[in-house]
């Protein structure tokens, strides 16, 4: 399987912090973002907004990243790498198999709404959005190709095309995971478990 894609930002980051307190600082900054996006948005959420909540001097945003943009992309290639090291093998149930997957992504919400917005009006994140969903997509059918291995399993079904609609409503999923109450979540997870239960095998028993 592919690795996953490492977005770039324009400009460089500044170096990397080494000592204790700048790094938890940084870590502040990272985390009110990310819940400043879940509430309010890309567009809504101000660089003086999220120092705020972290705590920070109004300045400490630029010790550790350009623009509210390079945030947004480092953030990305965080959930990136969390995304990569999610073993694709379903060998529990679907729906516990997707349950653990989202989880990997919960404090992760935010960002991709406010990733997915943001790429509406900005060409090169809207490219970087593509990278990345053709690597999920092609994760997705990594899933699917692992189910019809299974007993009584359709060989004959159109994985690309339901892997592309599958990728889609899972990444409109984790853009509307922060207002979702986890029982709905769970509730979305379990219905798309039955879909793609019913659309690859044979017989289906709920």
């Amino acid at each position: 399987m592919k690795a996953a894609p490492l977005l770039i930002a324009s400009d460089a980051l500044p170096a990397a912090p080494r000592q204790a307190r700048s790094i938890e600082r940084q870590r502040r900054i990272l985390d009110a973002a990310r819940e400043l996006f879940a509430e309010k948005g890309y567009e809504a959420t101000s660089i003086d907004d999220i120092t705020t909540a972290a705590e920070a001097a109004a300045g400490a945003f630029y010790t550790y990243f350009r623009s509210k943009r390079q945030l947004l992309i480092v953030m990305m290639n965080e959930l990136l790498q969390r995304l990569a090291a999610v073993d694709l093998r379903p060998d529990t149930g679907l729906r516990d198999f997707l349950g653990r997957i989202f989880e990997t992504d919960l404090q992760y919400f935010g960002v991709i709404r406010a990733w997915q917005e943001a790429s509406l009006t900005d060409a090169s994140l809207a490219a970087m959005r593509e990278e990345i969903e053709s690597w999920t997509q092609k994760r997705i059918v990594r899933v699917f190709q692992l189910l019809q291995k299974r007993p009584g399993a359709r060989p004959d079904r159109d994985l690309q095309t339901f892997a592309r609609m599958l990728d889609r409503h899972f990444w409109s999923l984790l853009a509307r995971g922060a207002t979702l109450t986890p029982r709905a979540l769970q509730r979305e997870l379990a219905v798309a478990a039955d879909v793609i239960e019913h659309y690859l095998s044979r017989d289906h028993t709920p």
